[in-house]
């Protein structure tokens, strides 16, 4: 597929793997990318040496481009940057933070730039920065989120910025996909699809809380708190939200007590299996799509759906 994202990283198809912490490694990564998508490890809270045998796992898998996710608020953020500077690594995609103070940084190592942003303010804060593109995601998505929808969301984006956009949030098939183009966006982040790629090592339990989510299923926890996260419903998030009534009860809430809760939740989720007590991150596409498959078969069913849905449309319109 031909269009302005693809031409910018030398990719085969318009689709980014999220960069899921705890999740997106060496082994999704680079099989999403030798697919012809754009793979994506997810730094998160994860140490330098960590990161560095991940980054050279993926060249082992593939010589195609791939980007590492870096979260700014991460304690090792300065050992990250310095890495994926000294690494070279193509593309680099940001996240609960804001990347100005590096982009000279990334630039003089010719590194792609595409933060994540919330909202139209930030992403055109990111343009005058001298962001490559954006990936606009919206509510829909799991983990940490903003307050708008994808589908409000990427086409004011579109029409605010000059540079591409890629849209995220509520999006797992090439229905989502054709739609989000039809918003202005010259590509799509899906995080949760590849929850199901037969490469994704999360723990076998994990695929299985996705694979029986309903609809419903997803819920967000901390939304009074300013870090609104979206799981699937179990017993920690029923716990998150006791004790955040507790805490809006009291004079002086103290939002510690949910951050404690959280603490080491994800993990225990995606390596160990708990997915009653640990953090089932996952955005409302959960459900939608119950069966495994290689990283390269899901990018084909999601090409060929979208350019389907395109020809029908062209042939009712």
């Amino acid at each position: 597929m031909e269009n302005e994202i693809c031409e910018l990283l030398s990719i085969d198809y318009p689709i980014f793997q999220g960069g899921m912490a705890w999740i997106a490694d060496a082994s999704l990564a680079g099989a999403v990318s030798e697919a012809g998508g754009l793979g994506i490890i997810g730094a998160g809270n994860a140490p330098r040496e960590k990161i560095a045998e991940e980054i050279k796992k993926i060249r082992a898998i593939t010589d195609r481009p791939f980007g590492v996710n870096i979260m700014l608020l991460s304690p090792f953020v300065e050992e990250i940057i310095d890495l994926v500077l000294s690494e070279k690594v193509p593309v680099v995609t940001t996240g609960a933070g804001n990347p100005s103070k590096y982009m000279k940084s990334f630039k003089a190592a010719g590194i792609k730039v595409i933060p994540v942003v919330p909202s139209v303010a930030l992403a055109k804060r990111m343009q005058k920065i001298g962001a490559d593109a954006v990936i606009a995601e919206g509510m829909e998505a799991g983990g940490h989120i903003g307050k708008l929808t994808t589908m409000v969301l990427v086409p004011q984006i579109a029409d605010a910025v000059q540079i591409p956009v890629i849209a995220a949030g509520g999006i797992g098939d090439g229905r989502g996909m054709a739609a989000s183009f039809l918003l202005g966006a010259q590509g799509v982040q899906m995080g949760t699809r590849f929850l199901l790629a037969e490469e994704c090592t999360v723990h076998p339990a994990y695929k299985e809380k996705i694979k029986n989510a309903r609809d419903i299923d997803t819920t967000i926890t901390s939304q009074h708190f300013g870090h609104p996260v979206r799981g699937l419903k179990n017993q920690l998030t029923q716990s998150y939200d006791r004790l955040e009534r507790e805490e809006l009860q009291k004079a002086a809430p103290d939002p510690s007590v949910l951050e404690n809760l959280g603490i080491g939740a994800l993990r225990r989720a995606v390596v160990d299996g708990d997915v009653v007590n640990g953090a089932v991150m996952a955005g409302q596409i959960a459900g939608l799509v119950a069966e495994e498959a290689p990283a390269r078969a899901i990018i084909q069913e999601i090409m060929e759906e979208s350019r389907t849905v395109f020809a029908k449309g062209a042939s009712e319109w």
